[in-house]
């Protein structure tokens, strides 16, 4: 990730909020919600507490209040009733705007209040996929916007990171009950975006699989050491920003020359295999669309 930005255009709090620039430029003139700063070529710029001023009247707005009422709040009085609304309701649009404002805010009881208010109302498979899928899919918009820092990513992949272990974790406490493949899951090398493939690993285990979870930085001889172990090895892997689009033929290719023995299966997934253009040339290797269409096979 790129460095931090103290600054931010009014493209970065279109992309942050959802609001559109025409009207958050509206907001700002009408009401004068916002106070950006301009630079020597008179362009806007706003700052960081700008940023999460405007999250939160996001989140008011969608929660039915009218600008012409929130412009009346003072700034102390909005973070205060967000957070009352955050303890309230849990839908999905209003969840992923209180996870990026603990984000933003670095604000772990913000994190898990909101954890707690999904995980109460419905399971963690569903959370993840109907709250935390569409979230990580932001952060990685505004990832390379260069909207958040590195310091911001971390603090929430971190966090979510440790819900999937402790879910997981109750599952590999048990003595797999499927035994017709071993599901091996790793990074390639120059691959860092774990949270996905934690996600397919608790799907993996909690369907009764072995699994081996290998994590970040894997290359290919390293993976073959898991051969001589077992047979019928599936492989899992996401590429969410490498290997790129264009390089993936490349990486199967290599895959099939030093990796791949009768048995064996490779299934992949993520960013970077949407934008592939042909399909693999292995009648072995499977591209899923999503953790969601990966996690079908584990129920056939």
């Amino acid at each position: 990730m790129n460095s931090s930005k103290k600054y931010f255009s009014i493209r970065d709090l279109e992309n942050l909020s959802g609001i559109k620039a025409h009207t958050i430029r509206i907001w700002e003139k009408r009401y004068h919600l916002l106070s950006p700063e301009r630079t020597e070529t008179n362009i806007r710029t706003y700052s960081l507490n700008s940023l999460q001023k405007l999250l939160n009247i996001t989140l008011l707005y969608h929660n039915g209040y009218k600008i012409s009422k929130i412009a009346k709040l003072q700034d102390t009085q909005i973070p205060v009733i967000v957070n009352e609304i955050i303890a309230k309701n849990s839908e999905k649009h209003h969840a992923v705007n209180a996870f990026k404002l603990a984000m933003v805010n670095f604000d772990t009881a913000q994190f898990y209040n909101t954890y707690n208010s999904l995980v109460a109302e419905r399971s963690f498979k569903e959370m993840f996929n109907d709250v935390l899928v569409p979230l990580m899919n932001e952060l990685g918009l505004l990832w390379q916007a260069k909207a958040i820092s590195p310091a911001h990513e971390h603090f929430i992949t971190s966090l979510i990171k440790q819900k999937i272990y402790i879910h997981t974790e109750r599952f590999q406490k048990l003595p797999p009950t499927q035994e017709d493949e071993v599901f091996v899951l790793y990074l390639p090398e120059g691959e860092i975006h774990e949270v996905g493939l934690l996600f397919m690993n608790y799907e993996i285990v909690s369907k009764g699989y072995r699994s081996i979870y290998l994590g970040q930085a894997n290359t290919l001889d390293s993976l073959k050491e898991l051969l001589g172990y077992y047979k019928n090895i599936h492989f899992v892997s996401y590429f969410t920003v490498s290997p790129q689009n264009d390089e993936i033929e490349k990486y199967l290719k290599a895959f099939d020359t030093t990796v791949y023995r009768p048995g064996c299966k490779l299934s992949i997934l993520g960013y970077q295999t949407l934008r592939m253009e042909k399909k693999p040339a292995y009648d072995y290797v499977k591209v899923y669309e999503s953790i969601a269409h990966f996690s079908s096979i584990l129920e056939a």
